[in-house]
């Protein structure tokens, strides 16, 4: 029994032997068939711990790592991804124990500085410490995703930037997108893309091109050409267009370019062409095409005019075998070398002998080896602008030497020239004088005897040469006139300097006012004279036999007489010339006893006179009664200007080396302006009472000693007179020198 246990259990020893004999070659060509499968796949295999060290790596890790199988063994696949940032490298390894699932898309950087871009799929399940890795290179796909984002985004770049419109439509006309060069083109909106088609822009004849456009696309695959289009707000343009089949999803892509104002540009510069040919036809200049070796290559009708000589020989001519002056020739060419144009003026031979005058303008045409020359005869141009500048030079002459200062001026009253004088009269400089207009001189004179400033004159209304006198603010007078449009566009304004003239008007008129009052004053004071002289002695008897009350009234009759006594002198002061003895005396002391003789009247209405002397006063030449009348009408009057008080204030003072000034200045009413100007005249005064004769014989006693009263006033401020006196007479320095 126990021999058939053992032979059983031998049995079974020897049927399990073999059982697991077979299992084991079966492994063994698992094995074989694995490692075949691992060593020749394309996907680069890492069998790992879970302490990340790399048990086996198959023939594709190697070649994708680049380092021996073997030299990986141990190697921590965690070497490989340092270009991953620690924190996000922790978590992918965190994540990956926890769930036992990885699959990410990485850089790796190889031993050799290589950097790789790793598909991977990480998985455990071979046993509890061991998990599997299979990588892929996607190095060259990440290349292409680049490749192909960086082309996008460079088409995107172009179809968006493009000068020229661009337009993607489908096979029927419909829009599916466009840059916005083509939108502004077509003056649309991008929103309005999808509702609209090329049908919308072209109309009639056009349709019909556009059908043909369709056509040739669908044989050929491609087209190009011009599409007239019109535009939803009636313009029309013209488009050059290339259109590309089936470039993007099917579509058709075109770029299109207004080249409207090309279009408008080629038919002007056709026309302008045109015009051009018949202008140098046509042309009233001799125009001639040179070569650079000087033979003229073509020529007008008016050149053949010019030159003398029929077309057919002058094509046979060299330009520089008509030139008449060989030294300003040579000059003229070298100018034209350096700066490729000139405008010159030079003698020229023509053909038939005869010497013209010519001015020309050359230039280098934008063909090459081509010059473009213009010629125009000036012989009679010539000798008109010397004839011109003849008269203009006798014109300038009499311009310049007229006796009256002349303005020229536009329609604008600008002034465009002025002579001289005109400049010494206005006192403006001649330059300055340019850049004014006519009113503008005006502004600085009045119209004499009006007080209307001259600018107010309606120099547009006014009839011609109907003169003005003006006054400025210095007491000159000006006489001004103007014709008008002595030629197109120019006027002729004239002053004259009359303020001489006028004074001396104004002294004859005094002398023969004062002629005519003398001879008055004479027979009055005549006529008056002899019964005065009775009345005063009949007075005087009268006055002893009369007494009481009555005797006063002989003092105001007695008075009254003396005051018609004084006028009847100075009528006969007027009347006939006085013998004048001049006497060298001290006027300084002649005021103060004017000023004694006057201090009582003053007190009478509180009037104060003040005696200033300035400087060495010399003693001067003079009759010294009719100087002291003179002070004594002057201080008169300022005593009874100021019948409230006030002061008088003498000033006595060298005015130079040959003269005195005595000013008098008191605090009256003043003087108005207009008033100043008649002081002097006979019978004009400013008082109640006055006759007017005072001031006339001081005006002529101060004459009468060569000198001169200008009178100040301000009303509400008083009046001054300064009497200008010489310290030598004329005649006495003449009987001295006797």
């Amino acid at each position: 029994m126990a021999e058939t246990l053992d032979l059983q259990t031998k049995e079974s020893l020897q049927e399990q032997l073999k059982r697991l004999k077979e299992e084991n070659d079966r492994l063994k060509n698992d094995l074989s068939r694995y490692h075949i499968i691992m060593n020749n796949t394309l996907d680069g295999i890492f069998i790992c711990h879970k302490e990340m060290k790399i048990v086996q790596a198959n023939e594709a890790a190697a070649r994708m790592m680049q380092i021996e199988a073997d030299g990986l063994i141990n190697r921590s696949v965690l070497d490989f991804l340092y270009s991953i940032p620690q924190e996000e490298l922790n978590a992918a390894v965190k994540k990956f124990l926890e769930k036992g699932f990885l699959w990410k898309e990485v850089p790796i950087k190889l031993d050799s500085g290589a950097t790789k871009y790793i598909e991977f799929l990480a998985r455990d399940g071979i046993g509890e410490d061991y998990f599997f890795v299979v990588m892929r290179d996607i190095s060259s796909k990440k290349i292409l995703e680049r490749e192909f984002s960086m082309n996008e985004q460079l088409f995107k770049d172009l179809f968006d930037r493009a000068v020229d419109g661009i337009v993607l439509f489908d096979k029927d006309g419909g829009f599916i997108d466009a840059n916005l060069s083509f939108c502004k083109s077509f003056e649309i909106d991008q929103n309005e893309l999808s509702h609209l088609s090329l049908q919308h822009f072209t109309d009639g004849e056009n349709n019909m091109h556009l059908k043909d456009i369709w056509d040739t696309l669908r044989r050929k695959g491609k087209a190009k050409g011009e599409l007239p289009v019109k535009l939803r707000t009636g313009k029309e343009k013209l488009f050059e267009f290339t259109i590309t089949s089936n470039l993007i999803s099917g579509f058709y892509m075109s770029i299109m370019r207004d080249i409207t104002e090309k279009r408008s540009m080629e038919i002007k510069l056709f026309k302008s062409e045109e015009r051009f040919r018949e202008i140098f036809e046509n042309a009233m200049d001799a125009i001639v095409i040179w070569s650079d070796d000087g033979k003229i290559a073509k020529a007008n009708q008016s050149a053949c005019r010019i030159f003398e000589l029929p077309m057919d020989e002058l094509l046979k001519r060299y330009l520089c075998t008509f030139i008449a002056d060989p030294k300003k020739y040579e000059h003229i060419k070298k100018k034209y070398e350096r700066y490729g144009e000139i405008r010159e003026e030079m003698l020229f031979q023509m053909g038939n002998g005869q010497y013209k005058e010519l001015e020309f303008t050359s230039k280098r045409t934008i063909l090459e080896g081509q010059h473009l020359t213009i010629l125009r005869n000036v012989s009679d141009r010539k000798r008109m602008e010397k004839e011109l500048r003849e008269s203009e030079l006798k014109f300038r002459k009499v311009f310049n030497g007229s006796m009256d200062g002349n303005v020229l001026f536009d329609n604008q009253f600008r002034i465009i020239d002025a002579n001289p004088l005109a400049s010494r009269i206005l006192g403006i400089p001649h330059e300055e004088l340019r850049t004014h207009t006519v009113p503008d001189i005006l502004s600085s004179f009045d119209i004499e005897n009006t007080g209307v400033p001259a600018r107010e004159i309606d120099l547009e209304g006014m009839d011609n040469e109907i003169p003005f006198l003006l006054s400025s603010s210095d007491h000159r007078k000006l006489e001004f006139s103007f014709k008008r449009n002595i030629i197109q566009n120019m006027n002729l304004a004239i002053f004259k300097d009359v303020t001489e003239r006028k004074e001396l008007e104004e002294r004859l008129r005094k002398s023969d006012t004062l002629h005519v009052v003398g001879e008055l004053a004479a027979g009055i004071a005549h006529e008056i004279r002899n019964p005065m002289t009775a009345l005063k002695g009949f007075i005087q008897l009268l006055k002893g036999s009369i007494e009481g009350e009555y005797s006063l009234y002989f003092n105001v009759i007695t008075s009254e007489l003396k005051r018609i006594e004084s006028i009847i002198t100075e009528f006969l002061i007027l009347a006939k010339p006085q013998a004048i003895l001049y006497e060298e005396k001290d006027v300084t002391q002649i005021m103060k006893d004017t000023a004694d003789l006057l201090n009582a009247q003053a007190n009478l209405v509180n009037v104060q006179i003040h005696l200033n002397l300035t400087g060495n006063i010399p003693p001067i030449y003079c009759e010294p009664n009719q100087l002291k009348q003179v002070f004594i009408n002057i201080l008169k009057n300022a005593i009874e200007v100021m019948p409230g008080g006030g002061n008088i204030y003498v000033t006595i003072q060298p005015s130079d080396k040959d003269h005195i000034q005595i000013s008098l200045q008191d605090e009256g009413t003043g003087i108005p302006e207009d008033k100043l100007k008649r002081l002097g005249e006979p019978f004009y005064t400013t008082k109640d009472r006055g006759t007017g004769l005072g001031l006339m014989v001081s005006y002529k006693i101060i004459e009468e000693h060569q000198g001169r009263i200008h009178v100040e006033s301000e009303v509400g401020k008083g009046t001054v007179f300064h009497l200008t006196l010489p310290i030598r007479q004329n005649k006495e320095e003449r009987r001295k020198s006797e």
